[in-house]
């Protein structure tokens, strides 16, 4: 995300805390802030979910339609997503088309989906070579507040476990539950001077120099990961990421059911 200008009594307030395993909110490093998610909440998506970490907010909807399957793809349907910074979420965010880091949203979050072959494609295919189903995830921030990866990440999903094929509509059979085969969890952390933190708020993502989103399967499998920021992660850093995406990863599954 874009930077913003944080004062130095800020920024030294938060890494003095960090220095005793604190954080300005109250929250340890490892811990997440409260999540909450609301499944249902747009009436002419197919499917949407509502999700908030702590502050942030974001919406998602879901939009099925028949379409033409790509050239190398015939038999498989098809994803697309796409994600709006619109200005009322943060000062930080401008009209217009969308920029580089609402380009950088949707494709962190597109790749977790995709690689975690979450959607079965496979099953989307209505006639091969001729017509597909075709799904649109469209991502909207409500209220930025940090980590809008983890918050949108955890909608899209919850959006597309709950989104129908509306065959009916269309005259392609009985309407069906979109076919899903797990659920998979991004987790952030961003590298404050040499400390890792989870999910960081939007102070704690201006002072941080690196940042890195890892989404894992059901069975803790790696499926994607993002770096950000200019700052360097070692491997021993890498490996401690890693092994919190999935421990993190496991309890955010359970939030969801």
């Amino acid at each position: 995300m874009s930077r913003a200008i944080i004062s130095e009594i800020r920024k030294n307030h938060i890494l003095g805390l960090l220095k005793d395993g604190r954080r300005i909110d109250g929250r340890s490093p490892g811990d997440t802030r409260e999540i909450s998610v609301e499944t249902g909440v747009i009436d002419s998506a197919d499917g949407s979910a509502i999700v908030k970490y702590g502050n942030t907010e974001v919406i998602v909807g879901i939009k099925i339609i028949p379409g033409t399957p790509f050239g190398d793809t015939p038999g498989k349907g098809v994803l697309t997503t796409g994600a709006e910074l619109i200005p009322m979420a943060h000062p930080l965010f401008e009209s217009g088309p969308p920029g580089e880091n609402a380009i950088e949203l949707a494709r962190v979050v597109d790749r977790g989906i995709r690689e975690s072959g979450m959607v079965d494609v496979d099953k989307l295919c209505i006639k091969e070579g001729e017509e597909v189903w075709m799904c649109f995830i469209d991502i909207y921030a409500l209220n930025y507040d940090g980590n809008l990866f983890d918050a949108t990440n955890l909608a899209a999903v919850s959006a597309l476990r709950t989104a129908t094929v509306p065959a009916e509509q269309y005259k392609k059979g009985d309407n069906h539950p979109l076919p899903t085969t797990c659920i998979p969890i991004s987790v952030t952390a961003a590298k404050i001077g040499n400390t890792l933190i989870l999910d960081p708020n939007f102070d704690e993502e201006q002072i941080s120099s690196a940042r890195l989103t890892i989404t894992t399967d059901d069975d803790g499998n790696y499926r994607a990961m993002q770096k950000g920021g200019d700052g360097s992660i070692t491997l021993d850093e890498l490996t401690q990421c890693l092994d919190m995406a999935v421990e993190k990863g496991r309890e955010i599954r359970k939030i969801i059911g």
